[in-house]
C-alpha cells in the first residue's frame, strides 16, 4: 500500500532524513521509534505532504502505485483525509479554539466526502460514538477548551478517520496525556485500525508503547532507519547498538515484563544527546555516542537483511549476550 524508496529530506545544506526502504502493507501496523530529534515526525509528515515549506524531498513515496513526491499540493490535499488520515501530537494546537467540535468534524467530512448536510450531521455523531465519547451528541456544540486533553485527542481521531482513509498516520498521539488516558487512546487506535482495515504508521519515542501497538518496528536515528523488523524481534533480539541502548534505557521494558525484575534495577543511559541539524557525524550517525565505534564507522554502513525481513545498518551489530 505504502512504499518508500531512497527518501531524502533536506533543509538547506543538511540532510534531515535518508531512508532506503520502508513499506506498510494494507492493514499492517508499523511503528517508528527513536529519541526526540531523530527524524521520526519529519518522516511521517513528509508522507502526508505536511513537511516544512523549506524542506526539499527527493526519492519515492508511492501510495497505491501513485507517486506522492512531486505531486501537486492540490492533489495531495485531496488525498489527505480522504485516503491518508493524520493524527497530530498536540490536540490543543491542532483544534481550532473558535469552532465547536461538531463543526470541525463536519468540516473534515465536507472536504473529503460528497455527503449532503443531513448525512454529514449523522456521520459526525456516529464518529463521536466510534471514538467512545459518552453522550456523544453533547460534544457537537462544545468548544475544545470545554473538554479534556484525552477527549480532544478522540475528536482528532474522529476527524482523521472521518472519510475512511486506508492509511492512518499517528504522530506521537499520546505525548500530552496521562498514562490511564494514554492506554485508552492506544486501544482505540488499534481497534479502529483493525475494524476498518487501515494501515497504521505510529510514531513515538516510547519503545514499549510502539511494541504494544505495532506488528513491525523501525528504529530511526539521525534520519536513518538503522533497524527494522517484527516487534518481537526488535525488542527481544535487537541487533543495532542504538536499539539495544534504547531498550536498556526504557523503564517500560523490564526483562520478562515482570515488575519484580524492575525493583532495584539500574537503567542504562545513552551517553551524550541527539545532535542538532548539521551536527551528526559522517558515516554511522550514532558513532559518537556508541561504545563499540571504530574507524570503520566513519563510513556509511550498508543495509543487511535476513530471510525474515529483519534489516540492519551497523558495522558492529550486537551479538547474542552482548551489551550495548
Amino acid at each position: 500500500m505504502l512504499s518508500i524508496r531512497d527518501l531524502q529530506v533536506r533543509i538547506g545544506a543538511h540532510e534531515i532524513v535518508g531512508i532506503e526502504a520502508l513499506d506498510i502493507g494494507a492493514g499492517r501496523r508499523v511503528g517508528l521509534v527513536g529519541e526526540s530529534g531523530s527524524g521520526k515526525s519529519i518522516t511521517a509528515m513528509s508522507i502526508a505532504g505536511l513537511q516544512p515549506r523549506e524542506a526539499v524531498i527527493s526519492g519515492s513515496i508511492r501510495f497505491d502505485d501513485r507517486e506522492l513526491v512531486g505531486m501537486r499540493e492540490s492533489e495531495l490535499a485531496r488525498m489527505r483525509g480522504a485516503e491518508i488520515g493524520f493524527i497530530p501530537q498536540d490536540p490543543t494546537r491542532a483544534l481550532n479554539p473558535t469552532m465547536r467540535v461538531g463543526r470541525q468534524i463536519a468540516e473534515a467530512l465536507r472536504l473529503n466526502t460528497e455527503l449532503d448536510r443531513g448525512a454529514v450531521h449523522a456521520r459526525t455523531l456516529e464518529l463521536l460514538e466510534q471514538v467512545r465519547l459518552p453522550d456523544a451528541a453533547s460534544y457537537l456544540r462544545r468548544y475544545p477548551h470545554q473538554i479534556s486533553g484525552g477527549q480532544q485527542q478522540r475528536v482528532l481521531i474522529a476527524m482523521a478517520i472521518a472519510a475512511g482513509p486506508r492509511l492512518l498516520i499517528a504522530d506521537e498521539p499520546t505525548t500530552a496525556l496521562d498514562v490511564t488516558v494514554q492506554n485508552e487512546i492506544l486501544r482505540l487506535i488499534v481497534e479502529l485500525s483493525t475494524a476498518h482495515g487501515m494501515g497504521l504508521l505510529f510514531v513515538s519515542h516510547e519503545l514499549g508503547v510502539v511494541r504494544s501497538v505495532c506488528d513491525e518496528i523501525g528504529v530511526i536515528y539521525g534520519g536513518r532507519l538503522v533497524e527494522f523488523g517484527s516487534s518481537r524481534d526488535i525488542v527481544t533480539r535487537p541487533r543495532h547498538r542504538y536499539t539495544s541502548a534504547l531498550i536498556g534505557a526504557a523503564p517500560e521494558l523490564p526483562r520478562g515484563d515482570a515488575l519484580a525484575r524492575m525493583m532495584g534495577k539500574r537503567f542504562s543511559v545513552i551517553p551524550g544527546a541527539v545532535p542538532p541539524i548539521g551536527g551528526f557525524p559522517i558515516g554511522c550517525r550514532f558513532r559518537n555516542r556508541c561504545g563499540a565505534a571504530s574507524e570503520q564507522c566513519a563510513s556509511e554502513p550498508p543495509v543487511e537483511s535476513d530471510a525474515g525481513g529483519h534489516r540492519l545498518k551497523c558495522w558492529h551489530p550486537v551479538a547474542a549476550g552482548d551489551a550495548a
